[in-house]
């Protein structure tokens, strides 16, 4: 039996408990299909690198991805996911070179885990989450293209604060995101991450990633024009999620080595739904 594409995707996304399914929840329906699908879509390819012991494999699941993703625009896509991506209507403008960008972004990781400064991260997380940005805007909707530049400001935030909730988790994987000139910086090095060191310069080192990410969500929000702040709610009930996050992480000692700090799920309802009332 063959599972329907949109519960597939609304499946995946549930699943892996993320915020982001938190920020959908009070979407109409096909806005909420739509970029309940697109965060599928981002799930399934970021899963190939995650999972996939051999680069090799993860390389060519990858090239097989960005056929599904020309077959969405030019022929019959086989995944469920991309089913979903091609069964949405034409009203949501999601480009199919965006999404190969997103692929090429999870390919990074493939290729490079490590970053030697902020400006070559700066790629990585604009490809991985400044694009995924741009194209909820568009299935958010917006009147003032202004609202693009908000839109990837916020993603870069994003990815900002899972890196900085991920260090431990991502050093068991043998990738620091973190750049190492910023390590050098603060008295950090790689080995003491490997290894799990706590010390005052890496609590000193994550209290200034954090304040980065907070000053990308400050740039934009200071971005997102007045017409367009109702249709892109669900960025902003994210936006107050991943805050909130940070906040946690600070609050507790930025003890991101040892152990992974998260909300409870009721707690991300609560944000959302205040968040949402809000508007």
């Amino acid at each position: 039996m063959i599972m329907d594409p949109h519960r597939y995707c609304q499946e995946k996304a549930a699943a892996s408990g993320s915020s982001f399914y938190y920020s959908f929840l009070f979407l109409p329906e096909d806005k909420r299909r739509a970029i309940t699908a697109l965060y599928a879509f981002c799930r399934e390819v970021d899963d190939v690198v995650d999972e996939c012991s051999d680069a090799a494999v993860a390389r060519m699941t990858l090239a097989w991805w960005r056929k599904e993703v020309a077959a969405i625009y030019h022929g019959q896509p086989q995944h469920p996911v991309a089913r979903a991506l091609g069964a949405l209507p034409p009203r949501f403008n999601l480009p199919e070179e965006r999404l190969k960008e997103i692929i090429d972004g999870m390919e990074m990781d493939l290729e490079c885990n490590r970053y030697p400064d902020f400006q070559a991260l700066k790629l990585y997380c604009y490809r991985v989450a400044s694009v995924v940005g741009l194209l909820s805007a568009e299935i958010f909707g917006y009147r003032d293209r202004r609202t693009l530049d908000y839109a990837a400001d916020l993603g870069m935030a994003f990815q900002l604060t899972n890196i900085i909730r991920d260090v431990g988790e991502d050093a068991r994987r043998n990738r620091v995101y973190l750049p190492l000139d910023e390590l050098e910086r603060h008295g950090v090095s790689v080995t003491d991450i490997a290894q799990g060191r706590e010390t005052d310069n890496f609590r000193r080192l994550i209290e200034f990633q954090i304040g980065r990410a907070l000053g990308y969500y400050r740039q934009a929000f200071e971005k997102l024009p007045a017409v367009d702040r109702r249709t892109q709610r669900a960025g902003i009930i994210m936006a107050a999620i991943y805050q909130t996050l940070l906040d946690e992480i600070r609050s507790d000692g930025c003890h991101v080595l040892t152990q992974r700090i998260s909300l409870t799920p009721i707690r991300k309802l609560w944000i959302a739904w205040k968040t949402w009332i809000k508007g």
